[in-house]
């Protein structure tokens, strides 16, 4: 991408920290200048409401209050939490 906030990546890793407790992390990434736009993060698993906080995060993050003059692509695996109906209803809003 020759420009920022056109297209937008998102995905989730987990680790083990030293205590034996696992954290999961998910995070929304501007595939242009590759900045950690937002992120979230959890000991339990992460599902649509998490996809969502993240996208409206980052949403928040470059434009403010205000919505993007024109759309954003948004990258993401075939994770259920990306594909499911409440995350794909609410990219569209």
């Amino acid at each position: 991408m020759k420009e920022s906030n056109q297209r937008w990546c998102s995905d989730g890793f987990e680790f083990c920290c030293d205590n034996g407790e696992r954290l999961r992390v998910t995070f929304a990434l501007d595939c242009c200048d590759r900045e950690a736009l937002h992120w979230a993060v959890t000991t339990g698993g992460f599902n649509s409401e998490t996809v969502q906080d993240v996208m409206l995060g980052a949403v928040e993050r470059r434009f403010g209050n205000d919505l993007p003059s024109s759309p954003v692509e948004w990258l993401t695996d075939n994770g259920s939490c990306y594909r499911a109906n409440e995350t794909r209803q609410f990219a569209r809003m």
